[in-house]
């Protein structure tokens, strides 16, 4: 087995900073700044999507910033050669050999990198096997850096030559069980370690290994124990969007994304045509004329902003937009959606969908923008990055960004904001509302540092709903539950526009998976998987236990409602919170409530 990963991975959840278990070692990611491309590789994974680049070089200030997927690996049968540098991390290790101690415990001797030769450890006259060390310390901004055993196990700074080891008190790995000694007989249980009040490895010191040597930088805030193999140990901050077709209002953010192309030729301006036939300028300026180019740039260099309207506000106005199905043929590009004729799917529980669009063709766009340790930064209910959140660099300069891009089909929903806005208005609606607040509130107390807002009940409510509807279709139309991604609009829910409400589910991937029509098939008959996906919410597996639940309930589930693994949680990957804000009262009746939910009344 070769040590690597797909390239989709590396944006997904292995990119910069990540550490990856390999068959015979313990690496980190490096940056950026040591990721190679030859000249061909560098124009062959250049990405082009206008909206998102614009967004990138606001946040970036980086008015050249690229979008490329990562790098290929060079795979023959007598070589293999990464463009993706890796570096060894951690740099202690326990030898792979149990020793049993006075009292019948395992013990195993701790081992710094420069004892070890030829990748053993020569141990009593034997060279053993060795084994990374699973515990490293960390910050919540991404900082992370071997632990200083000599200092943890003594309390303080030590000279103490005596040997260190690890013992194992039980078979359960739980951290009370594990200790770690001094021959000179200083210990300390992991556990202790762990006690984040005790702050025994002191203030975070600002490592980044993955940008390589000499690259501390500034923190203060103080450093806790992070197990390496831990699902906390890093969060990939990513952003993404859907390819749309271009329209009037987003032409100065496209124009001002090629701008610097653009200033090349200003005093030249007949060559824009030459200009077009590569990128980025090809697919930025896709749909504008030369006059509307340079109108659109002298306009911005006057000193007019772009407006950059929101991810999803963009993208729902393309969606609710869709005309009528015109016949067989699909007119090329990277969008094409066609309103589904309301006489495949009015019925009685569909009453308040307006609108149900065919998304046969589909691209969709993801950047790694950086990452976070112990607390998850991920886009908030409208698809933008959280401003306040200072995720780890993933270079010591940026200049790029690693990208993937999928294609695939989709369904999307579109509901009455109307009826949307009655159902709020229920006295159940608020007072469950309320208690989904102040859960959300205690889940915030409880997780200082955190600038995540509140969904909303309307999000909230369409979120539960996805979740039903991918598990429904995923039965029938052919693909995993896993494949399926969603998108839920909930846009201006807080009064400032008109509310407007949908859910977009669909699936894209980098090969054939995707682009099978199965999902289009399944949108036909969309009524009977609405009628399968509110049918399975009245109940389930865990009731009254999951429907009773309630999340203003300290040490509880507190970001959801009435949802378990038995009802509403999907594969992470699915879904773009996370499993979070969930509640399934908020969709049907159930064991707890007859008039809470947006579709009470169904009956099956």
């Amino acid at each position: 087995m070769k040590d690597q990963i797909r390239q989709s991975q590396i944006v997904m959840g292995f990119g910069p900073g990540a550490m990856v278990d390999l068959p015979n070692s313990s690496v980190m990611v490096a940056g950026l700044d040591d990721w190679t491309y030859t000249n061909e590789e560098r124009a062959a994974c250049a990405l082009q999507e206008p909206r998102l680049l614009s967004r990138l070089i606001a946040r970036f200030g980086q008015p050249n910033l690229e979008l490329r997927r990562p790098p290929k690996a060079c795979v023959s049968s007598s070589e293999f050669e990464s463009s993706v540098t890796a570096w060894r991390f951690p740099r202690w290790f326990v030898a792979a050999t149990d020793e049993r101690t006075k009292d019948g415990y395992f013990r195993r001797r701790l081992i710094h990198r420069r004892e070890i030769v030829n990748g053993k450890f020569v141990h009593n006259g034997k060279a053993v096997s060795i084994i990374p060390i699973r515990f490293v310390r960390a910050c919540p901004r991404g900082h992370i850096d071997d632990i200083d055993w000599q200092i943890l196990i003594h309390g303080g700074p030590s000279a103490c030559p005596a040997p260190k080891w690890f013992i194992e008190h039980g078979n359960s790995g739980d951290l009370a069980e594990v200790e770690v000694t001094c021959d000179c007989g200083s210990k300390l249980r992991m556990s202790e370690a762990a006690d984040r009040s005790r702050r025994s490895f002191g203030m975070c010191d600002g490592a980044r290994p993955w940008l390589g040597p000499r690259t501390r930088e500034t923190c203060g805030v103080p450093s806790q124990l992070l197990i390496r193999s831990a699902s906390n140990a890093y969060f990939a901050e990513r952003i993404t969007a859907i390819s749309i077709p271009a329209s009037t209002a987003e032409s100065d953010t496209r124009i001002a994304a090629v701008a610097t192309q653009l200033r090349a030729i200003e005093t030249e301006r007949a060559l824009l045509r030459v200009l077009r036939l590569q990128e980025p300028t090809k697919s930025g300026l896709a749909g504008l004329s030369d006059e509307e180019v340079w109108t659109g740039f002298d306009r911005l260099g006057a000193g007019v902003s772009p407006v950059i309207r929101p991810v999803k506000d963009e993208e729902f106005g393309a969606l609710s937009s869709a005309e009528a199905e015109l016949g067989a043929d699909m007119p090329e590009g990277d969008f094409f959606a066609s309103r589904l004729d309301p006489a495949n799917w009015t019925c009685d529980w569909m009453k308040d969908v307006t609108r149900v669009v065919l998304v046969h063709r589909l691209r969709a766009v993801t950047v790694l923008t950086g990452f976070t340790r112990f607390e998850s930064s991920s886009t908030d209910i409208h698809g933008e990055l959280d401003k306040d959140v200072k995720p780890a660099s993933l270079a010591r300069d940026i200049k790029w960004l690693p990208a993937t891009e999928t294609r695939g089909e989709g369904i999307f929903l579109e509901f009455n904001s109307e009826a949307v806005g009655r159902w709020l208005a229920r006295p159940s609606v608020v007072t469950r509302g309320n208690a989904l607040r102040a859960g959300f509130d205690g889940w915030l107390h409880d997780h200082e540092g955190s600038h995540r807002e509140f969904a909303g009940t309307p999000y909230i409510m369409l979120h539960s709903l996805s979740h039903l509807l991918m598990t429904a279709i995923s039965l029938e139309c052919g693909y995993a539950a896993a494949s399926l991604q969603e998108r839920v609009y909930a846009l201006g829910s807080d009064g400032t526009k008109p509310a407007r409400y949908g859910i977009l589910l669909y699936t894209a991937s980098n090969d054939a998976q995707g682009t099978l029509g199965g999902l289009i098939e399944a949108g036909r008959s969309i009524k009977r998987h609405m009628r399968v996906a509110l049918e399975s919410a009245l109940l389930c597996s865990n009731d009254p236990v999951c429907a009773q639940h309630a999340p203003n309930t300290p040490g509880t589930a507190q970001l959801h409602g009435a949802a378990c693994h038995g009802c509403i949680l999907a594969p992470e990957t699915s879904c773009e919170q996370r499993n979070d804000f969930l509640d399934r009262e908020l969709v049907v009746q159930t064991v707890n409530s007859n008039t809470t939910g947006f579709f009470n009344g169904f009956e099956t």
